[in-house]
């Protein structure tokens, strides 16, 4: 059975890379009937924090992202790193180093004088287990480091990337913990991911390093190695590095402007890997279906902020006006006599994100509206036609049975033919409606808001042009 994780420290919220991950590895997991897991890595005491952890729970559980454990928790788990961590002592693949860091400098600087990588020779690999001890009984201090390989070329073939090779001459005698109750990532991620059975890792480029030295210790004790699968950054438009305005942004943050989750969800999924057809709206199953690691791009996702607006105006206008009413409701005020489903009938087709609706809608609950009076004007219509045009509006309202906006809309049009231009009598009612240079139509308006408040308007725009 192939087994994936998703596995983030709980430091700060969740980022559009860290969804993209997780999203990765429940898709390639369920495509095959496999499992998901969550592992919390909260080894660093200080940054970590509960409220972090419930935010990446409470998106998934939002976003469909379900994982098939009880979440692991690395601050749980000291007991088991411990006895790996003295097994390895014993044998003899790690090592209690006390070079200080003086010495450690100074190795540096004369390796890269010589044009070798400044990695650690390990000046204490050689010291006998027994004599360390002693050592550090004295009080002298040590951080143990796992007992690199000469001369060995490390190979493993990445499922995006292909082969992989890296020396061990390369990465020198590497900190595997401070001492023996704080082991630090490397060491801890290939411990949690054999213990966990875990198959395959899909994971940022970033940790293409971190690879071969978990492979390494993996060996050295004798477990099963993961297959690895490594993605490639996520950029913006202009091919840097994400701003604060794109994708470095939170995944709650995005959720609150209004993006729908499957928007979200379906976006993601195309920031590096594509079905090879034309279709670009999938929901989570389809995307369970047709996802393929193999699809998976080398080059760099580019992180478009309209192309996901334009994915969350397809699913907005493909949604069931009841069910879009009820996740407009945040961005919506309440008021008597307004019905908040036409209000969203009438913006369906307008927006490409939720949060919107709190900047277009403001109008339909005020009171009164303060009007810009050359903004009623239309072109260079004489003020006395559009008050004439703003006057026959209100009788039709007045005389309206029935407020349907399409028969509304018929009777406006009727009056409109008449005027000296179909302009002067349509924009000036809209704007005296709205108050604003842009809204929902005229018909569209006085059905929401009623009769009586339609006409009050209109009469307060006649009395801004006297």
């Amino acid at each position: 059975m192939i087994r994936t994780r998703f596995a983030p420290s709980p430091t700060g919220p969740l980022h559009i890379g860290g969804l993209r991950t997780a999203l990765f590895n429940f898709l390639y997991a369920k495509q095959a009937n496999g499992e998901f897991f969550l592992r919390i890595e909260d080894t660093d005491k200080e940054r970590s924090k509960k409220e972090w952890e419930g935010e990446i729970f409470t998106n998934f559980e939002k976003l469909g992202i379900k994982w098939d454990n009880i979440p692991e928790r690395q601050s749980e788990r000291g007991e088991i790193y411990k006895a790996y961590l003295e097994k390895m002592l014993e044998e003899g693949t790690a090592y209690y180093c006390f070079a200080t860091k003086e010495e450690l400098n100074k190795e540096r600087e004369e390796l890269m004088k010589l044009g070798k990588a400044p990695v650690h020779q390990g000046k204490y690999r050689n010291l006998g287990l027994e004599e360390a001890l002693k050592k550090i009984e004295k009080g002298e201090r040590a951080v143990i480091r796992f007992k690199c390989p000469r001369n060995k070329e490390i190979v493993f073939n990445d499922l995006i990337r292909g082969e992989i090779k890296i020396h061990t001459d390369d990465i020198g005698d590497f900190v595997i913990a401070k001492d023996l109750n704080n082991p630090l990532y490397n060491f801890t991620c290939i411990i949690d991911d054999f213990e966990m059975k875990i198959t395959h890792i899909v994971r940022g480029e970033e940790h293409i390093p971190n690879t071969p030295k978990q492979i390494l210790i993996g060996e050295a004790l004798n477990l099963s190695i993961p297959t690895y699968a490594h993605l490639s950054l996520i950029l913006g438009k202009d091919k840097k590095k994400l701003s604060k305005r794109e994708g470095s942004t939170a995944v709650s943050d995005y959720l609150k402007q209004g993006y729908l989750e499957e928007a979200i969800i379906n976006f993601i999924a195309f920031l590096g890997w594509n079905p090879g057809t034309e279709k670009e709206i999938y929901t989570m199953e389809e995307l369970i279906k047709d996802f393929s690691i193999k699809q998976i791009s080398k080059s760099p996702a580019i992180f478009n902020i309209d192309k996901l607006d334009w994915i969350n105006g397809m699913y907005i206008r493909k949604m069931d006006i009841d069910e879009l009413t009820q996740r407009c409701l945040p961005f919506l005020e309440q008021k008597e006599g307004i019905d908040n489903k036409k209000v969203v009938e009438a913006y369906k087709d307008r927006l490409k994100k939720l949060s919107q609706l709190i900047e277009l809608t403001d109008y339909i609950y005020e009171d009164e509206l303060k009007y810009d009076k050359d903004l009623l004007i239309w072109k260079d219509a004489p003020k006395e036609e559009i008050k004439d045009c703003l006057n026959k509006a209100t009788d039709i309202i007045q005389n309206l049975d029935n407020l349907n906006k399409d028969l509304i809309q018929e009777e406006l049009s009727k009056e409109a033919q008449k005027a000296p231009s179909i302009g002067s009598f349509m924009w000036p009612l809209r704007v005296a409606l709205s108050g604003k240079k842009a809204s929902a139509s005229s018909a569209e308006i006085i059905e929401i808001i009623g009769k009586e408040n339609s006409i009050k308007r209109i009469k307060q725009a006649i009395n801004s042009l006297n």
